[in-house]
């Protein structure tokens, strides 16, 4: 059945997370500090190695560039941040700062979940072939640095359910009309310049930076069409 594999992906992240959740509360707060450091450094080299794989880093400096405009012009990280305090307001029950770190784990949990290969190669194998391998395996990982995350950030991790059920479900649709354009030189560059983000949620994480990550996303677009030329 095609888009089982996004629905797996979806639940693995939904039962990881509450797991983590559960396991949170009986941990000491200079564990969860301890922990969140090292998942933070594992997370830098991740979206290094994915960074590591642009064939040409000139496309995805410009990529960047173009990504930033574009998202500082709409402002997509406002957006998600409202999204995730509206939500985290319904959960936390007026508490502020709450609702603040729930947004964080969504907007965090939905950038490292929905950038890289997996995810696009794995959603057009799904809604061609009907083949979910490589979500299941994408959504095993996924589930489990979900409950790393929420173990550490909270209920915010979940919500990125929606993200991925959204992005992986539409290249799912429209699988045949995208696979054709689909090229490894693409991946590549896509790969790369969701790496460069993957980063910054490490740093950011670490109190190294403070970037806007969510507005570099427009920066996939660019590195798919420069990828095309170049």
């Amino acid at each position: 059945m095609p888009g089982l594999g996004t629905i797996m992906n979806c639940a693995a992240i939904v039962v990881g997370s509450l797991i983590g959740v559960v396991l949170k509360r009986g941990l000491p707060e200079k564990w969860q500090q301890t922990m969140m450091s090292g998942i933070a450094l594992c997370i830098v080299v991740i979206g290094l190695q994915m960074a590591m794989k642009t064939n040409n880093i000139i496309i995805t400096i410009i990529s960047l560039v173009i990504g930033a405009m574009l998202g500082e012009g709409i402002d997509i990280e406002q957006k998600m941040n409202r999204l995730g305090d509206w939500v985290g307001g319904k959960v936390a029950k007026g508490d502020a700062s709450v609702a603040a770190k729930i947004a964080e784990g969504f907007v965090n949990a939905s950038i490292l979940f929905c950038t890289g290969a997996m995810a696009i190669v794995g959603s057009i194998q799904d809604g061609i072939l009907a083949d979910h391998t490589t979500l299941f395996a994408k959504g095993t990982l996924d589930g489990i640095i979900s409950l790393i995350l929420a173990a550490n950030v909270g209920i915010g991790v979940m919500l990125s359910a929606i993200s991925v059920g959204i992005y992986q479900g539409s290249i799912t649709a429209l699988a045949g009309v995208v696979e054709p354009y689909v090229t490894p030189q693409i991946l590549a560059e896509v790969t790369a310049s969701g790496g460069v983000m993957i980063m910054a949620i490490g740093t950011n994480m670490l109190n190294v930076t403070k970037i806007r990550i969510a507005n570099l996303l427009p920066g996939m677009i660019p590195a798919a069409i420069l990828a095309m030329y170049f």
